[in-house]
């Protein structure tokens, strides 16, 4: 028998109450992610995918409205009190955030950051912190890592501040990583070490990894399996070699097809092919198929919200084109 997933999404759903109105930001988003395993969430940007990821840790703000189940490690996160949960950001759950920059408090010194996580879970001295936070920087491959904790984040480059905050997220030594874009505005050489220091440390410690991002690239290099998420919904997910070579979903295959390739399955010289059209409004979501105004292959029954279709083995798509 398979293990239970460690954390399950059941009918996950957001609203936000705006001034325009009533946004739905994710509109009913289920999946699993099992010990040990890396699951890539994709999409463009606005799809949903950080939103889901805040709303995991409850992150979000006053305006927002969840609905649904989250489970973690069998328990529904949305029915625990305040206080329990502060327990677990950190401690069980640990986040890389977008934008090393702005995710890292300018004011304070890279040793005073990492090191209050360990004083509040751990109830460390702060001497016995900043001893820990050291071998924390050391292990994700930051040199000299006593001088680094006496600087601030403006003095470290954008590839060593994402290093500070996987070091920060894995400190408590979690058992789930939400990692939301972490190589975002980095260089592509800086890129490729934060992507195998990240698996790396997946090994080393047996995490599961929810890696959230919109660069298909990155998800065949890291996932062993992908849900793709279009306009606050998931649209389809299968395993990563399947997805890459048997794509269903008219989204999926738009995305796919847009992607400047090396292996010379595109003639020289052909245009990439975007994806025409919008995302659709938000504040009034289509009542059928959300990609059906810009899907190449709708028909009648689009009109109608199409159900999730098992296309193989692991692999399921939500679209009409597979009933």
């Amino acid at each position: 028998m398979s293990p239970p997933p460690l954390l399950a999404l059941h009918d996950l759903e957001v609203h936000f109450h705006l001034p325009a109105g009533r946004l739905q930001a994710v509109g009913g988003v289920s999946l699993e992610l099992f010990p040990g395993e890396t699951l890539g969430l994709v999409g463009e940007s606005g799809c949903g995918k950080t939103v889901s990821a805040h709303a995991v840790l409850r992150l979000l703000p006053e305006t927002a409205e969840v609905r649904g189940e989250i489970l973690f490690d069998g328990e529904d996160l949305l029915s625990w009190p305040a206080a329990r949960l502060r327990q677990v950001r950190g401690n069980r759950i640990g986040m890389i955030f977008q934008e090393p920059m702005t995710a890292l408090n300018p004011v304070f010194t890279i040793g005073e950051q990492v090191a209050e996580v360990l004083m509040v879970h751990r109830g460390l001295s702060r001497g016995a912190a900043l001893e820990e936070a050291a071998r924390a920087l050391s292990r994700v491959g930051l040199t000299d890592a006593g001088r680094r904790l006496r600087q601030y984040p403006h003095q470290l480059s954008g590839g060593l501040r994402q290093r500070v905050l996987i070091a920060m997220a894995l400190v408590l030594s979690p058992a789930l990583l939400i990692a939301d874009e972490p190589t975002t505005a980095l260089d592509v050489t800086i890129q490729a070490q934060i992507l195998e220091l990240l698996r790396r440390l997946k090994r080393e410690l047996g995490l599961a990894v929810l890696f959230i991002t919109h660069n298909l690239g990155i998800v065949a290099q890291v996932a062993e399996r992908v849900a793709v998420m279009y306009a606050g919904l998931l649209v389809e997910e299968a395993p990563t070699p399947r997805l890459f070579k048997t794509p269903c979903h008219p989204y999926t295959q738009g995305l796919l097809a847009s992607v400047p390739r090396l292996d010379f399955t595109r003639p020289p010289g052909a245009p990439l092919l975007p994806i025409p059209g919008q995302v659709p409004d938000l504040f009034r979501p289509p009542s059928g198929c959300r990609f059906a105004e810009r899907c190449p292959r709708a028909f009648a029954p689009c009109g109608e919200p199409p159900p999730w279709v098992g296309a193989a083995p692991g692999h399921r798509v939500r679209c009409w084109l597979y009933t």
